[in-house]
């Protein structure tokens, strides 16, 4: 019995992905769709085209506690169904890290994992909200910092027969209540591996993991439907996971600016991973104020290296002049405009974007699911817009996000700010302290082609690294002092 549940290694209790190349897309969607100034210097008001944008208006959202939701987060039920505990360290051992330091059952995990109570009362583990929203980096753990390594270029499902094989021999049968608590989250895995891998690693699913899991779910009581409403489409948009940080300054969520009104209810969303239906999210919305109040509390992280003091005041004045129109100013005087960039303007990868303007058979059912069934529903509804273009962020702690643009393709900020010296394919190490503080960013080798994983090819579609070249009227003196000041932030 002990040998076969070791098998319990090999399974994977993450989400996924898929990605396409770009004639597979095409088919799908149609080809159709030195010396340092004293002072800050005077810019040359270099010329910059007209940025098309529109505001995004502000929604009122609940109050909560957020040490209550700190805790709700890293201990907390809102995961309804998983591995039984006692099988999870069997397979995996006790986990002797314990970064949040946890107490009881949790302080044997790792972080990214509750030991929760599955609706029929076994103790199981399920993935939590750190699985993307926490990461480490130069060996700091920094709660918020979205995955920067993250691997979804395998289907996760793989591995669930000998899971479950695993499972029976422990329990006896399906019938048993471990076998039952795990039941649901084996269908939401089965359901999303076979639809999503991506082609490289450091990108992030999310996107496809949702319009996969609401395929399979009643809109209005979130029950589980074991064939799809609707045709799944067969390509995934990577897209990078935004720092939490950032969210207490914004009127919409995501890159692509879809979630409006009640940022709470959108949480809710992870876990239609494991519910049976709307009782369960009926109970988690009682607490996502308190999770909203925990993301509003956090700060960036500050820069861990010798910053340039008057090089910085120099490009904080070019930034002023040339960025902070739609990423905000900092310091004594914040502000924030909470725009969303029209994609001609912005002209970075608009695939992401394009998958939730363009009307489809999905899109529309995924903007129908969403804005007319549960989570439309009560005194905080929810509000999915698919405008077009991309959130202009605010740049708090943008030294540590690495690697930039939407969809994590491209490595430094100093890449950002020159367009020509990004390169098509590059390579990192995925070790969190092989950081470039001088380009800001990940230390990355240029290839030739893509050979494996970890290199990042941007000749795919969704994960082009095209746009934003307004760095690029700058000199190579001015960009020096925008990335000094960039630091800053």
């Amino acid at each position: 019995m002990g040998k076969r549940a070791t098998h319990l290694l090999m399974v994977v209790l993450l989400c996924i992905s898929t990605s396409c190349s770009k004639n597979e897309f095409e088919e799908a969607l149609g080809a159709s769709s030195g010396q340092t100034p004293n002072t800050p210097e005077t810019p040359e008001n270099p010329e910059q085209p007209e940025i098309k944008s529109s505001p995004i208006a502000a929604s009122a959202q609940r109050v909560g506690n957020a040490q209550a939701g700190y805790e709700y987060l890293t201990t907390g039920n809102y995961m309804a169904s998983g591995v039984p505990f006692q099988a999870f360290l069997l397979g995996f051992g006790e986990s002797t890290t314990n970064v949040l330091q946890r107490e009881g059952d949790n302080a044997k995990l790792p972080y990214d994992y509750n030991a929760v109570l599955a609706e029929n009362g076994v103790k199981v583990v399920g993935p939590n909200c750190m699985q993307c929203h926490a990461s480490t980096l130069n060996g700091e753990f920094i709660m918020g910092l979205g995955s920067h390594n993250g691997d979804f270029t395998f289907d996760r499902s793989l591995n669930s027969p000998i899971l479950e094989a695993a499972l029976l021999n422990l329990y006896g049968s399906t019938d048993s209540p471990e076998y039952q608590a795990y039941a649901q989250f084996g269908k939401s895995i089965k359901a999303i591996g076979p639809n999503t891998i991506t082609k490289s690693r450091g990108v992030n699913p999310a996107d496809k993991i949702t319009k996969v899991l609401v395929a399979h779910r009643d809109k209005d009581d979130l029950s589980w439907v074991d064939d799809p409403k609707v045709t799944i489409d067969p390509y995934t948009i990577p897209t990078d996971v935004p720092a939490w940080w950032l969210l207490k300054k914004k009127n919409a969520m995501f890159y692509h600016g879809l979630n409006r009104k009640d940022f709470g209810k959108a949480f809710i969303g992870s876990s239609l991973l494991t519910m049976s239906d709307k009782v369960k999210a009926e109970e988690v919305d009682l607490r996502v104020n308190d999770i909203l109040a925990y993301i509003y509390s956090l700060e960036a992280p500050e820069y861990p290296y010798e910053i340039d003091q008057g090089l910085a005041d120099t490009g904080k004045v070019l930034f002023e002049n040339n960025c902070s129109s739609c990423h905000g100013t900092y310091g004594s005087n914040e502000s924030y405009p909470n725009l969303l960039v029209a994609l001609e303007s912005i002209g970075t990868d608009p695939a992401l974007s394009n998958d939730y303007s363009q009307a489809s058979e999905m899109n529309d059912y995924f903007l129908d699911w969403f804005n007319t069934g549960w989570f439309a529903q009560g005194d905080a509804p929810i509000a999915l817009k698919g405008e077009g273009g991309y959130v202009a962020p605010p740049l708090d702690g943008i030294w540590a996000t690495a690697p930039y643009l939407h969809n994590a393709s491209v490595p430094t900020l100093a890449d950002v700010l020159d367009s020509k010296n990004r390169p098509t394919y590059w390579s990192r190490t995925f070790d969190d302290a092989d950081y470039d503080s001088t380009k800001v960013g990940w230390n990355y080798k240029v290839e030739s082609s893509q050979t494996n994983k970890n290199t990042y090819n941007t000749t795919l579609v969704g994960y082009g690294n095209e746009g934003h070249t307004f760095g690029d009227v700058l000199s190579d003196t001015e960009r020096k002092a925008v990335l000094e000041y960039l630091k800053t932030l």
